[in-house]
């Protein structure tokens, strides 16, 4: 199984409980990273490893937020042109790049993430597609993550899932994989069991939010009974995958933010702010401030065309 992958599934349904209130009416996706939020770094990972087809799988409870952010917004844009805001208009247009299409499907029980990319199989059926969970925010550097798995599946075919080494003790909150080793970042899965209690875990190596999975995985979800939770596990499904079809874990080169909890966010809002072009180094000195016990922080002379303290990009 090889091929372009040029269709992304972002399962967004969840109610992300960890962070009510603030998710009350919001989806967790659309929770900013400084001046982004989650799903929209998700999307555009997506688009720099070649998908041209984005697939949001939403919930009938869930406001249409999502759609709403990846949509244009006609006003915003007039506006923003009347006053001459060039850069500001770039960026709204540029959400959603000239030839890429989004489309939105909805899960209509909250029955796990397997089940939640089955509801996307109508749109995805005989092609192999991408799967990227939004709230884990990868930095890949150079290469995101994606395109990283986008290389692997072109030289060795088969699906490929991005992996990472995690602390012993904490294997019962992934799947965990057990790999005959192909290189030094690739292994052939030879088993994967989700959230092992760590006297019974293969292995260190956690499943991440990212997945490049042949078509034949539908099928198999079709077939895969309730699992943990009495949800359709992604990775029951995956476990009989490999049984037909090689399946390759990857440890990724790049640095994954846990978005789903509040810690993993406030660590990877204060990273990206650190590497933004405009609010780095003020926020470098107000961190340093901070830190050296407190005093007052001086609000920087804001640079040409940025309002002082706004933190927004021109």
């Amino acid at each position: 199984m090889s091929g372009r992958i040029r269709k992304a599934v972002f399962p967004v349904a969840g109610l992300g409980t960890r962070f009510l209130p603030a998710t009350k009416n919001t989806p967790k996706e659309m929770l900013p990273i400084v001046d982004k939020p989650l799903v929209q770094y998700a999307a555009e990972e997506a688009i720099a490893a070649g998908c041209d087809e984005l697939i949001f799988v939403t919930s009938s409870s869930k406001r249409a937020i999502i759609a709403d952010h990846f949509d244009k917004n006609y006003e915003l844009e007039a506006e923003l042109e009347r006053r001459g805001k060039t850069g500001l208009l770039a960026m709204v247009r540029g959400v959603v790049p000239e030839g890429v299409a989004c489309v939105y499907v909805r899960q209509p029980e909250a029955l796990g993430l397997g089940h939640a990319v089955l509801c996307a199989a109508p749109v995805v059926e005989g092609d192999p597609f991408a799967v990227l969970l939004a709230d884990d925010l990868i930095d890949g550097g150079a290469r995101s993550c994606l395109e990283q798995m986008v290389a692997v599946h072109e030289r060795h075919g088969g699906s490929v899932i991005a992996v990472e080494e995690v602390d012993p003790a904490d294997t019962e909150k992934y799947g965990i994989v057990q790999v005959e080793a192909v290189d030094e970042r690739i292994g052939r899965i030879r088993g994967i069991v989700e959230k092992p209690r760590p006297d019974e875990a293969p292995s260190n190596l956690a499943v991440v939010g990212r997945y490049i999975l042949s078509p034949r995985i539908m099928q198999l979800l079709r077939e895969t009974p309730r699992g943990a939770g009495g949800e359709i596990q992604l990775t029951d499904a995956i476990a009989r995958l490999l049984e037909e079809e090689p399946v390759y874990a990857y440890r990724f080169e790049g640095r994954r933010y846990d978005c789903g909890s509040k810690l993993g966010y406030l660590e990877a809002n204060v990273d990206f702010a650190l590497k933004h072009p405009q609010l780095g180094e003020p926020f470098r000195a107000l961190l340093r401030a901070r830190c050296e016990g407190g005093g007052e922080v001086r609000t920087p002379v804001a640079a040409p065309g940025m309002a002082a303290g706004s933190g927004r990009r021109g």
